[in-house]
């Protein structure tokens, strides 16, 4: 069960707090190595030179071995800078990072966003000196893109790693999902992770199939394994006996370092990166230099200015009750994977605004009996779950423009959370219809800026 500690730590990771955290499950003893877990990080710009300042700084002040894992979506195609520069100030993190520590990629559905194939992202990661798994075939030639696992020695502690990938083809590129051959997760954990995890050591799997996969892996695992989540962008750690799952969050906005003790006790901390706090100067210095060569003018134009800044979710709340009145809705329900990250104080460029809502959509709404909005009001809004069986993967943060009692409700979404609605409303007996001709990306803008 996710303890009280776990979710106040989560609440002030997502408003962005720049402290380090209460330690959750703190290892008894002094660590004789240290993980830096990283996900989703999706070329998120305004806070990578932070992340590496702040990682630098965590190996610095801790005098054991450490390894960098990231579990997955480095890259974000969303990210026209990242497009026009082929990923250079990602490509330049990468290289830091490996030079930092030992640092393992798990291929996660958007890492060929950038080079339009999966294979060449593979071997510009390894040209950097990183280690890249993944349990992705290409279907080509019927290989591997990297190996499935890998062990790493840190202070004589063997750490035996194995990947996953998310199934979803729908979340990869789409040019190249005919090339791609993906296992179902749990069956291939059953397989092959017996033969990978056996022997001493510590139990290190990285996921980026998601935490539905995740659940059912976790029981299997062996007692003191570490689960690494990732693909969903919840942010968490949950406790197994004296195994540790953890999802790290999105964006670059946090980071998780699991301490491991001498007898293998795994104490898991996050550590929120402070968007105004140190930076790596030559990194910053690269972004700035990038972001002046590549952004144009359309992009650098101010969209609406922000009196205060927001949380991600409660960008999200902002942007699901905008939602709800333009299509005179009770309640409006919004994707989460639709934001990159919260909003920023003042004025906000296109460009940044394109990270905060990164999906643009139609309006569909649909009447549903009190009963069913009961049920599905269950399963949303999944930033505030306590427990693991509370978290489906996809979720869906919602805002009332005023909810009375009565029989039935109408409500709103965008198109891509009503086509998937099995994920999203966990149901598939909504029949939605075309809302108002407006879509969500500009009907927010004019929110804003009618103040």
């Amino acid at each position: 069960m996710l303890s009280a500690l776990t979710r106040r730590s989560t609440l002030q990771l997502l408003a962005a707090g720049t402290a380090l955290l209460p330690m959750m499950a703190r290892a008894q003893a002094a660590p004789v190595a240290r993980l830096l877990i990283l996900s989703d990080l999706h070329s998120a710009y305004e806070r990578s030179a932070q992340l590496l300042a702040a990682l630098r700084a965590e190996v610095a002040a801790n005098g054991v071995p450490h390894a960098i894992l990231i579990n997955g979506d480095m890259f974000e195609l969303g990210n026209t800078v990242a497009v026009r520069s082929d990923g250079a100030i990602d490509m330049a993190l990468l290289a830091e990072l490996a030079k930092l520590a030992p640092t393992v990629l798990n291929l996660g559905n958007h890492e060929p966003d950038l080079v339009g194939d999966m294979a060449q992202i593979v071997a510009q990661a390894r040209a950097l000196g990183i280690t890249v798994l993944s349990n992705i075939h290409d279907a080509r030639s019927g290989q591997l893109f990297a190996p499935a696992s890998a062990v790493l020695e840190l202070s004589g502690l063997q750490v035996k790693l194995a990947a996953l990938g998310t199934p979803a083809l729908n979340t990869y590129p789409k040019d190249l999902r005919e090339t791609l051959a993906i296992p179902d997760p749990v069956e291939w954990a059953a397989t092959h992770l017996g033969a990978i995890f056996a022997g001493p050591g510590l139990n290190v799997l990285l996921s980026h199939a998601g935490v539905v996969a995740d659940r059912a892996i976790l029981p299997t695992l062996p007692d003191g394994s570490l689960l690494v989540g990732g693909h969903d962008h919840l942010l968490f750690t949950h406790e197994q006996g004296r195994t540790r799952y953890v999802h790290t969050g999105s964006w670059s906005a946090a980071y998780s370092v699991a301490e491991i003790a001498a007898d293998g006790a795994i104490g898991v901390t996050q550590v929120a990166v402070d968007l105004a706090g140190p930076v790596d100067a030559d990194l910053a210095a690269l972004i700035a230099t990038t972001l002046a060569k590549h952004l144009s003018e359309e992009e650098q134009a101010v969209v609406a200015t922000v009196p205060a800044a927001l949380s991600l979710a409660e960008t999200a709340r902002l942007v699901a009750g905008a939602m709800a009145r333009a299509a005179e809705a009770d309640i409006g329900f919004v994707g989460h994977t639709t934001f990159g990250t919260g909003m920023p104080a003042g004025a906000m460029n296109r460009y940044t605004w394109n990270s905060v809502v990164r999906f643009d959509g139609k309006l569909v709404v649909t009447e549903v009996p009190a009963a069913t909005l009961r049920a599905i009001l269950a399963i949303t809004d999944q930033d505030r779950a306590e427990r693991l069986e509370q978290r489906t993967g996809d979720f869906l943060y919602s805002a009332p423009d005023g909810l009375p009692e009565k029989d039935s409700y109408r409500i709103v979404t965008g198109d891509w959370p009503a086509f998937n609605q099995k994920a999203y409303f966990q149901r598939e007996d909504l029949a939605f219809v075309d809302g108002p001709e407006v879509k969500i990306k500009q009907l927010v803008l004019d929110a804003l800026n009618k103040g």
